[in-house]
């Protein structure tokens, strides 16, 4: 099987801990220089896949350019988890009371949605679909780099505990442009912590 290589993007505007970025959020100087020092890719990659979230397609977009490597495909199923709107662009100290409520109940029931935000199982179903995603591409063209966010990466890692997953998936380190070697076990999606 051919190597998948899972990368968060670089540094984004606004970013602080507990920050919903708006999809629309572009990556800073640091976050550009970020993925200049990322590179050389491991040996091997053939091409990129990547979120269509314009940090992650920003990410990809400037390793194509310094490598050559071309773009094989840009999928939804790469994106960030779908945040509920209300919450986009503001902070833990400014979510509302009914969104609050919801958080405390969602582990509980993972199928419960809040306004048009992603439930935890739909995340969970969507990383799933990813990870089969990722799986084809990689037997098509070879060893790939795939760019996505925090949240979707740390699901595609946990996939085995459920959607219930999100909670370590948010609150686990994946810092900016990290790369993991993500690899299968006997049908089961493992990751490899590289650098």
């Amino acid at each position: 099987m051919a190597d998948i290589w899972l990368m968060r993007h670089g540094a984004y505007e606004g970013h602080r801990p507990g920050y919903h970025a708006p999809f629309d959020a572009m990556l800073t100087g640091e976050g550009r220089e970020q993925v200049r020092r990322s590179l050389p890719l491991p040996d091997g990659i053939v091409g990129i896949v990547t979120s269509p979230v314009p940090r992650a397609r920003q990410t990809t977009g400037l390793i194509a350019r310094l490598t050559g490597l071309p773009i094989v495909a840009t999928s939804r199923l790469l994106a960030e988890w779908h945040a509920p709107s209300i919450i986009l662009g503001r902070t833990r100290d400014a979510y509302s009371p009914a969104y609050r409520a919801w958080r405390e109940k969602r582990l509980a029931n993972p199928s419960l949605r809040f306004e048009d935000g992603e439930s935890l199982t739909d995340l969970h179903t969507r990383a799933g679909h990813c990870a089969d995603f990722l799986h084809h591409n990689a037997q098509q063209h070879g060893p790939l780099l795939a760019v996505s966010h925090k949240i979707l990466l740390g699901m595609l890692t946990r996939l085995q505990e459920g959607p219930t997953a999100f909670t370590s998936a948010a609150s686990a380190p994946w810092p900016f442009t990290e790369r993991r070697l993500f690899t299968t076990r006997q049908g089961c999606w493992d990751v490899q912590q590289t650098k």
